[in-house]
Parts: C-alpha cells; sequence; structure tokens
C-alpha cells in the first residue's frame, strides 16, 4: 500500500497520521519515507545524504559534517515524534 511512495505523498502520510511528527528542515533531499513503530509514524532520512547536503550547503568537510551531525541532529532528541536517521547498507 505504501510502496513506491513520492516525497509529496510521504509528507501527507506524516500530516494525516501524526501530525506531530518533527521534520528535519533543511535536509528535505535527503529524506527516504515514514517508519512506523507501535503508534507512531515518523520521517526518516538517509544519514549519509544528509552529509553529502550539509557538505554542499556549508562547504565543510565530510568529518565536519559528520561531526556536526552525531552532535547536533542524532545526538538531540525532540520528543517522541524526533526522525530517525539510518545509515544503508552498501551493495
Amino acid at each position: 500500500m505504501y510502496s513506491d511512495m513520492s516525497r509529496e505523498e510521504t509528507l501527507e502520510i506524516l500530516a494525516d497520521e501524526s501530525p506531530d511528527t518533527r521534520l528535519a528542515d533543511g535536509f528535505e533531499g535527503a529524506m527516504i519515507g515514514v517508519a512506523r513503530h507501535f503508534t507512531r509514524t515518523l520521517a526518516m532520512y538517509d544519514y549519509g545524504k544528509r552529509v553529502e547536503v550539509l557538505m554542499q550547503r556549508e562547504g565543510c568537510s565530510h568529518e565536519e559534517a559528520c561531526e556536526y551531525i552525531e552532535f547536533n541532529v542524532v545526538g538531540a532528541w525532540v520528543g517522541d515524534n524526533t526522525p530517525l536517521f539510518v545509515t544503508l547498507f552498501s551493495e
């Protein structure tokens, strides 16, 4: 039912099912979908894409981007609707 959704469809599902879900502003290009956990629907972001977005946007190194994300993003708890940051396996 929810496979092969566009970003717009994904955002509609979040708005309908979990309007309190937190999104990571400025990292729209790294959003890869939604995750369902018990009664919650959460935004999911590709960790590697977030690093790339930050490197391009801020002109920082890979190491600087990873350090920033670890401290300010992955390490930040903003409640039960905190987004998930996924590291994908390589092929």
